[in-house]
């Protein structure tokens, strides 16, 4: 269940990508057409809204990435261990850093939220877009990490007692489930 949402999130997320560069490419097409006809535009909500994208992109994305395995690894020696191995090495960093680290940002982002969204915190810039909205999804995303860490806990479990032959994400890439 979890897995399948984190699927879902990483669909919205590749379109998100698509719009992310619509909006700059307009935004910097609209700026020449303005400044050669002599207009005063404010693009500042485009390029706000571009920031959100990116934002929205990769604070929803790591717990579709870690799904996947397609995050970043320093990867020497792990790809020659059995999956078993694997499996350790990733149950040990699940619980020694993912878990510790993901609860730790909760704790530390939770007032500042909180403070954004009672002030209804928006962008300094005339015309800007409000910051509250995007700062609440800090917490979404460590949650969703959160909850993703301890389905891969699940899943190299399976592997440790020999339920599985193959985590999941080895068979094949999100794209081809769809």
């Amino acid at each position: 269940m979890i897995d399948g949402l984190n699927d879902k999130l990483g669909i919205v997320t590749r379109w998100l990508a698509l719009l992310m560069v619509l909006t700059g490419a307009i935004s910097s097409v609209l700026r020449y057409f303005a400044r050669s006809q002599q207009w005063q535009l404010n693009l500042t909500p485009a390029t706000e809204a571009q920031w959100y994208f990116f934002s929205v992109i990769f604070l929803l994305g790591a717990a579709y990435g870690l799904n996947h395995d397609v995050h970043v690894r320093v990867d020497v020696m792990y790809e020659r261990f059995s999956l078993k191995t694997q499996a350790i090495i990733d149950m040990a960093g699940t619980v020694l850093f993912l878990i510790p680290f993901s609860i730790l940002m909760l704790y530390v982002s939770f007032p500042a939220v909180q403070n954004s969204w009672q002030i209804r915190e928006s962008s300094p810039d005339p015309g800007g877009l409000p910051r509250y909205p995007i700062k609440a999804l800090i917490l979404v995303s460590f949650v969703l990490l959160l909850l993703q860490a301890f389905s891969q806990l699940v899943k190299q479990t399976d592997v440790l007692l020999g339920n599985v032959a193959e985590l999941d994400h080895y068979e094949g890439e999100p794209e081809a489930q769809l």
